[in-house]
């Protein structure tokens, strides 16, 4: 009956708010923070965040029985139970000689912890036999994010310290990868230390790319400037800061080309602006024009939303709202209070001045992914969409973001990709073929308002595959307040609960 987690597939490996961070190291695997392109830097107090707006409050305590009921299933109750809890923190080890491991994970996020855990619970695998390979200090629940942005959740309680996820059995190298060899069987790690394995996965996530939109960086770098994202530890807070000191004029929200983490999450962030801006009198959905405020959707998409179901609903509440869309722009610079997009279908290039601007960088693989022989002409893990097996090497597994799986690239997915994973790679370790396969499953719980939620849930091809839907008999296009309890509360006990430690797999609900 339990629903899925969603968003960042790779949520979560960070480092100390008050280091400057590279592109990449946001919400997903550290790995080559120091390779890839700057990213802002904006100092953060400890324990700094948004404060829940009186307005508000009436929103944090679910009246709806069907969240009480899912927290208070026995069925959850009973594997909650059964989830052994770590007592002790895994050990990093330095790799400076060659080590020799059954299983090698690279990347300690939303796959690297499941995959890991899960495979362990399998009592196949003795201590060390699984080695978790990621840099980062901190891992991160990163679908909080828009939360955050929200004034809902402060982005420190949505973190915990990396090595206190991971069982002591797993061997924990907290390094970051140079290099794979496949032909070998072997892993080079930053340090120079080589990892030999018998089974690789690989999960890193992606990387954000802040220099991709010129003049980005300045921008959520300067905190006078009303320019902010969500998809950075340092930056998300910055957003309700950003939404609570706008009095009037033009807000932009884009979307940009290409992959990107949770494809609903751009739009989130402005439907929960909108909300705060209606009820502080700046924006009238009836009449936009007297409005102080006036709001702009800029994406790359030729429609709201990749699956039209969905996309028809929220295009839906955009007229209502009097939300102007700019479809198929994808922004380029940020030239002061103007923003500056190419325009995907007429090739021109145009320019929007902005009051308020809410970015979300462009994204891609990481370099050390991307040049390897493992990824395809995109620069991802190159694997079979029903088996996650690696088209190549046999012996090499992808999941999440970094995989080239054709699906929304979301927590959610991993939920249901796991699993298959682990089975497969069993089946493979004694000697038979995969069998699992995995049909595309993802889902976005999109926030649509204060107290709403449009839960989205689909597989390969758009399709969409209702969990309850199928119980229920209800439309999960119409956004429902129960949605939003297991958005904002259920969805972030149950990742720090359950997922990470192998016993979460989404609509299939808890498991061994």
């Amino acid at each position: 009956m339990a629903s899925l987690i969603s968003e960042s597939a790779e949520s979560g490996r960070s480092i100390s708010p008050h280091t400057r961070i590279r592109a990449g190291t946001e919400g997903k695997s550290g790995h080559a923070r120091k390779r890839e392109g700057a990213a802002p830097h904006i100092k953060v107090q400890a324990g700094e965040g948004a404060r829940v707006p009186t307005e508000y409050k009436s929103l944090l305590f679910p009246p709806s029985l069907l969240v009480l009921k899912m927290f208070t299933h026995r069925t959850a109750t009973a594997a909650t139970k059964a989830i052994p809890s770590i007592r002790n923190f895994a050990t990093a080890s330095p790799a400076a000689t060659a080590r020799n491991h059954k299983v090698v994970v690279v990347g300690g996020g939303s796959a690297g912890l499941t995959i890991s855990h899960q495979l362990l619970r399998h009592g196949k695998f003795s201590q060390d036999d699984i080695a978790v390979v990621d840099p980062a200090t901190w891992h991160h629940y990163q679908p909080g994010w828009t939360l955050v942005g929200g004034g809902l959740k402060t982005k420190e309680e949505l973190r915990r310290p990396m090595n206190s996820l991971l069982d002591p059995k797993l061997k924990f190298y907290n390094d970051g990868v140079a290099s794979f060899a496949p032909e070998d069987n072997s892993v080079t790690l930053s340090n120079g230390g080589k990892l030999n394995y018998d089974h690789l996965v690989v999960v890193p996530g992606i990387t954000i790319n802040y220099d991709s939109i010129k003049g980005l960086p300045e921008a959520l770098a300067d905190p006078d400037a009303l320019v902010s994202s969500i998809y950075g530890y340092e930056t998300c807070d910055k957003v309700f800061r950003t939404v609570k000191k706008l009095q009037g004029g033009d807000a932009i929200f884009t979307q940009p080309l290409g992959i990107v983490k949770c494809a609903g999450a751009p739009q989130k962030a402005m439907w929960l602006a909108l909300d705060h801006w209606k009820r502080a009198g700046l924006y009238n959905p009836q009449n936009t024009a007297a409005s102080p405020i006036k709001i702009s959707f800029a994406t790359s998409l030729p429609g709201m939303f990749g699956v039209p179901k969905y996309s028809a609903k929220l295009d839906e509440l955009r007229k209502q709202r009097g939300v102007e869309g700019l479809f198929q722009h994808d922004l380029v610079a940020i030239e002061g209070n103007t923003a500056v997009f190419n325009r995907l279908d007429t090739k021109d290039q145009v320019k929007r001045h902005f009051d308020f601007l809410h970015v979300v960088p462009k994204m891609g693989p990481h370099a050390f992914v991307k040049n390897s022989p493992l990824a395809d002409q995109a620069g991802c893990v190159d694997v079979n969409q029903a088996s996650l097996r690696h088209n190549k090497y046999s012996n090499v597994w992808s999941a999440g973001d970094a995989s080239s799986l054709p699906t929304s690239k979301t927590a959610a997915a991993i939920t249901s990709q796991a699993p298959i994973l682990v089975q497969n790679l069993l089946s493979v370790m004694d000697g038979k073929e995969p069998v699992a396969t995995y049909d595309g499953y993802t889902s976005c719980p999109l926030l649509t308002q204060y107290g709403k939620v449009l839960l989205a849930e689909f597989k390969y091809g758009g399709e969409p595959k209702e969990t309850f839907g199928r119980l229920f008999g209800i439309d999960q296009a119409e956004p429902r307040r129960a949605f939003y309890y297991m958005k904002k509360d259920f969805f972030p006990w149950v990742y720090y609960k359950s997922m990470v430690k192998g016993t979460w797999a989404g609509p299939k609900g808890f498991i061994n």
